[in-house]
């Protein structure tokens, strides 16, 4: 095609002339563009169509991403099977168990890459190719401030193997199994051929972590093709909608503007709503409701916890996956995959929201194949835990809010009142847990502080604090355990999260000392320091300022992080990519 019918003869410019480059010459910089692509090859009749970029999270240091330059190849032929043209880029790629301090830490640095390398690049529509924790709240965040048509596939869970006839998943099993070695109950031995079967195929955690959390949740919300969250990683059908993933990324792009399935149309109070729904019904992760409220704020919705929590009241534990429940994300599959689970859920969930497909939620439920030999998924009538997974904590040590996993916790400490036992940092607590003179007893509870976003930084998931080791040896299975951290999504106990606000900004964890007593009253939504309200004033009082505190170095992504990011009850985002008009009316009303 000439050129000279390029550049500012058209209003609304697509593909390769999309996003010229600044030179102060439109067409001139057209001509620099289509000089250089065709170095790779390319002709003019392949530059004349929709672009669809596809990004690249794959990393040698990402297993649970293995199977992206596979994902990608399939996802390519469905883009050309569509007449589009298939741009991949990369991004950074972060993984839970590669990342220091945190990966968390690095989220935000993620969503922003994500974000800006979809800006600069001349895209019609992009597929999101995410897996690992972070990934996909990362991209979605970035897709969200951008709002181009965006569609999301995950890379999918591992496939479960066994040991000794005992079926194993990453990573609850692998907690439980280093539970067994310091406890003294398996040795050196054991623990390393329990290694090499924990991951057995690359792909997410194959329990109902953060990962398998938030592909069930992305899916629900209407951001990716029916059928997505379940689907084992190492399965053809995996590829095979991914294929039919780059085809639908055609069509998006093809889209009048006016008409465009964006983020921001997809998105809404309904399905975001939807989204948190299914959360609850999971059992999922405490991880996703950070990742969630970061994603709506970016689209000027402000998520409220206490509208969180009464939404779950409502709504059953259905999916009896670890760490709630005995299974794993396979089983999910074989049972009909998320689909099936929205099927029961139905009379909760807002139907005419639409999604990625073009079809309602209620379209893609009606549609979806019905499994009739189940084997997880339970009916609303016998759940397998009566109130959604996840209660809102709040009371004089968490003013704005704490969370914890109580389907995964054991219900005889869900009411418990217990002796303070403080560790103020990481540092401190890896000195002190495994110490023959700790001072701590079974009903005790363990008290982090200092591991919140700005504190630690990045809000590590060391919430799952380890049993001392005296009291593991002992028998001692579970412990309350109460942090301004976070908790992996694959991990259980009774464990109180996100308190808010956190130590480093002078929150009331910060005056916690060892020998307080604190309360736990998980029914009635309460996390209590007994201590009286002027001996709590006079501590804080005593407390150094927050920017004191935290050393912050005067350069560097550090300095960023820890001067921007935000509190857990609004998303831990850099505030600064929040919209000042972000709604503040309840975004979660039910059914």
């Amino acid at each position: 095609m000439p050129l000279s019918n390029s550049a500012n003869s058209n209003d609304n410019p697509s593909g390769i002339r999309k996003g010229l480059t600044r030179y102060g010459d439109a067409e001139f910089s057209l001509f620099m563009r289509k000089a250089f692509i065709k170095a790779m090859g390319f002709s003019d009749s392949a530059l004349d169509r929709p672009i669809i970029g596809i990004t690249n999270t794959y990393s040698d240091f990402n297993p649970c991403h293995g199977n992206v330059p596979q994902m990608i190849e399939a996802a390519k032929r469905g883009v050309m099977q569509a007449g589009g043209m298939p741009m991949v880029f990369p991004t950074i790629s972060v993984h839970e168990s590669f990342a220091f301090p945190t990966s968390m830490y690095l989220r935000n640095l993620m969503a922003l890459d994500t974000e800006e390398m979809m800006r600069a690049q001349p895209v019609d529509a992009v597929i999101l190719i995410g897996g690992c924790d972070k990934t996909i709240p990362a991209q979605l965040m970035g897709a969200a401030s951008v709002d181009v048509p965006v569609i999301s596939i995950p890379t999918g869970p591992m496939l479960t193997t066994t040991y000794q006839g005992d079926r194993l998943g990453a990573c609850t099993d692998c907690r439980r199994y280093w539970a067994k070695f310091r406890a003294k109950e398996i040795d050196q031995t054991e623990i390393d051929a329990v290694n090499e079967k924990l991951a057995p195929t690359t792909g997410t955690c194959m329990v109902m972590g953060t990962a398998s959390t938030i592909a069930c949740m992305v899916e629900a919300a209407g951001m990716s093709l029916p059928g997505t969250a379940a689907v084992p990683a190492v399965m053809a059908e995996r590829f095979r909608l991914a294929e039919l993933t780059g085809r639908r990324a055609v069509e998006l792009a093809k889209m009048p503007s006016e008409q465009a399935l964006t983020p921001g149309r997809i998105l809404t109070l309904e399905s975001l709503t939807n989204a948190l729904t299914v959360l609850h019904a999971i059992g999922g992760s405490t991880n996703a409701l950070i990742h969630f409220t970061a994603i709506a704020a970016r689209l000027g919705v402000k998520i409220d916890l206490e509208a969180f929590d009464r939404l779950g009241r409502n709504v059953p534990v259905l999916v009896d996956l670890k760490p709630s429940g005995m299974h794993y994300m396979e089983h999910l599959n074989e049972d009909g995959g998320l689909m099936a689970v929205l099927r029961e859920l139905r009379p909760l969930l807002y139907l005419d929201c639409i999604t990625v497909s073009g079809r309602t939620l209620g379209e893609e439920i009606d549609a979806a194949p019905v499994t009739r030999n189940r084997k997880v998924i339970r009916i609303a009538q016998e759940p397998i835990f009566p109130v959604g997974g996840l209660a809102v904590l709040k009371g004089n040590l968490a003013p704005r809010g704490a969370v914890i996993k109580h389907s995964a916790a054991s219900p005889a400490l869900l009411k418990h009142r217990g002796r303070a036992v403080v560790f103020s940092s990481l540092e401190d607590l890896a000195l002190r847990i495994d110490r023959d003179d700790l001072d701590v007893k079974a009903d005790d509870v363990l008290v982090l502080q200092n591991a919140g976003p700005k504190g630690a930084p990045g809000m590590p998931e060391a919430g799952y604090l380890p049993i001392p080791k005296k009291l593991a040896q002992a028998g001692v299975k579970d412990m309350v355990r109460i942090s301004d951290a976070r908790m992996s999504g694959t991990a259980f106990g009774t464990i109180v999260l996100h308190i808010t606000p956190e130590s480093a900004e002078n929150g009331p964890l910060a005056i916690v000392r060892s020998g307080d007593i604190i309360e736990l009253d998980v029914d009635a939504r309460r996390i209590e320091l007994l201590v009286d309200d002027a001996e709590i004033a006079r501590r804080l009082a005593e407390l150094a300022p927050p920017a004191v505190r935290l050393n912050i170095p005067d350069t560097g992504y550090r300095r960023l992080y820890q001067t921007t990011v935000t509190q857990a009850d609004v998303g831990c985002d850099f505030d600064f990519m929040v919209p000042a008009a972000t709604r503040s009316a309840p975004l979660l009303k039910g059914k």
